[in-house]
């Protein structure tokens, strides 16, 4: 009887899954590989179903997978995988959260081909090195379509949507290519490359051209439906070429600007305070600037009341408002001259004031 007991007690409780608090939840996902666990609610009857449907291959997934099956009872981190909140199942490989839908989540054959045919993360990670190799964007996709979302790791959407990302992967599996970019670390370079301004977008590049998924609804279904049949009803774009050196260069710079709008508001005002220096200078510059004109002027106007005349070296100054004569003695020639003269030849010549007040020849 009592042997009865032990094995009915056995058996209760392996059909009821183990109950972990948040923190031993994120414990498990650090140290295990495969942990399965079903976030719920008590007296929820949707939640029950999710219950029953877990505990039927909970041997099967701990035989195949060696994983952890556990339930989180009132979890505070359920937003995290599924906006719907409870009750939500999620399969962490590697860390890695799969979020899986509804429709699986109820029916036992589904449940456990979704499982053991994901056991692996599916999305793949790109980043500035392997993107075009991967891809083979700019020379017309021959690896297949690739569905990309471009993601930053401070933004707490993309976080949210890491789990159902993968059950996008998983769904398009061996059909389409399902893949995730770093905007910022990793791959900024493509980023620039595709105009990516914000987190997330998503792109879909399929036979060389680019589509881009412009609504807000990001539900799986909306994904899916999107890649199958929605592309064809976006705006065609052609994919973008890799840029050169100089064309990344400049398109980082205005990004900079954009996402930073101090940066550009304190450049705007260092170029105004050097602006105004400039100006006050150069105000400041006009009067000493006049009156150094004024004392060369009045310098030049003495200097230009004084001429030279010039014979064999000879270098005599007079001022411009006397008159002198110039005595060739040989020839008995006498110039009187009030402006530069220079006299060429061998003549002895004498300079003196003339006693006449007009120039020209005397004698």
């Amino acid at each position: 009887m009592f042997i009865y007991c032990g094995l009915l007690t056995d058996l209760i409780k392996s059909q009821t899954l183990e109950v972990v608090t948040d923190n031993e939840l994120l414990d498990l996902c650090r140290s295990e590989n495969q942990v399965v666990a079903l976030f719920t609610l008590r007296d929820c009857e949707k939640c029950k179903k999710y219950e029953e449907t877990l505990t039927q291959i909970r041997e099967e997934l701990v035989d195949s997978l060696n994983a952890w099956v556990v339930k989180v009872e009132g979890s505070n981190l359920v937003h995290i995988y599924n906006p719907a909140k409870e009750p939500t199942l999620v399969m962490f490989r590697h860390g890695v959260p799969l979020l899986v839908p509804e429709p699986e989540a109820v029916n036992d054959e589904f449940l456990i081909d979704m499982l053991l045919n994901n056991r692996d993360p599916v999305v793949k990670e790109l980043n500035d090195n392997s993107f075009e190799h991967l891809t083979q964007a700019s020379t017309g996709a021959t690896t297949g379509d690739w569905f990309i979302k471009f993601y930053s790791s401070d933004s707490i959407e993309c976080q949210r949507l890491q789990a159902r990302w993968e059950t996008v992967g998983a769904k398009l599996k061996n059909r389409v290519n399902v893949a995730r970019v770093n905007r910022y670390i990793g791959g900024s370079i493509t980023a620039r490359r595709f105009a990516i301004s914000q987190s997330p977008t998503f792109i879909l590049l399929r036979r060389g051209i680019m589509y881009t998924y412009t609504s807000t609804d990001y539900t799986i279904e909306s994904f899916l439906k999107f890649v199958e049949e929605d592309y064809k009803f976006t705006v065609k774009g052609q994919v973008p070429q890799p840029k050169s050196i100089f064309d990344d260069f400049v398109h980082m710079c205005f990004d900079v600007i954009r996402e930073n709008p101090l940066v550009w508001k304190l450049g705007l005002t260092v170029l105004s305070v050097i602006l105004l220096c400039l100006a006050a200078l150069k105000t400041t510059s006009k009067p000493s600037e006049y009156k150094s004109k004024k004392k060369s002027t009045k310098s030049s106007s003495k200097k230009s009341n004084s001429v030279f005349v010039l014979a064999h070296g000879l270098q005599k100054k007079i001022k411009r408002f006397d008159y002198w004569s110039v005595i060739d003695q040989k020839r008995s020639t006498e110039i009187v001259i009030n402006k530069p003269f220079i006299l060429h030849g061998t003549h002895d010549i004498l300079i003196k004031k003339s006693k006449t007040n007009k120039s020209g020849y005397v004698g």
